[in-house]
């Protein structure tokens, strides 16, 4: 359950960065509004309170939310942008969730 959990707190911490880099994208590429900016600040905010509920040591959350963060990019890719992950997208998306699987959930006595 505690995998789930982790996990799933990291999705949605994705989500919010993602958000956060992706609404000022908008205003500054796609000339979409200034006010863009206030729901993005927020996002921004929320990904970093949500990175902090860990109860393991900040650097190996960092470490280990790379991981689910390069999962959600790729979907984001694929919803939102449109294109379809490539095989290799898929390769590297395992072979991260595999790092962040051993750096979260791997036995330690510290």
């Amino acid at each position: 359950m505690l995998e789930i959990k982790t996990i799933g707190l990291f999705f949605v911490t994705a989500i919010a960065e993602i958000l956060g880099c992706y609404l000022p994208y908008l205003w500054l590429k796609e000339d979409k509004s200034v006010w863009l900016l206030v729901p993005a600040a927020f996002c921004l905010v929320l990904f970093a309170w949500l990175l902090s509920l860990h109860p393991t040591a900040a650097g190996r959350v960092y470490a280990a939310y790379g991981g689910v963060y390069i999962f959600v990019a790729i979907l984001w890719l694929w919803v939102v942008d449109g294109i379809r992950p490539s095989l290799w997208d898929i390769v590297g998306v395992c072979v991260a969730m595999l790092g962040m699987a051993i750096i979260m959930f791997a036995p330690r006595t510290t």
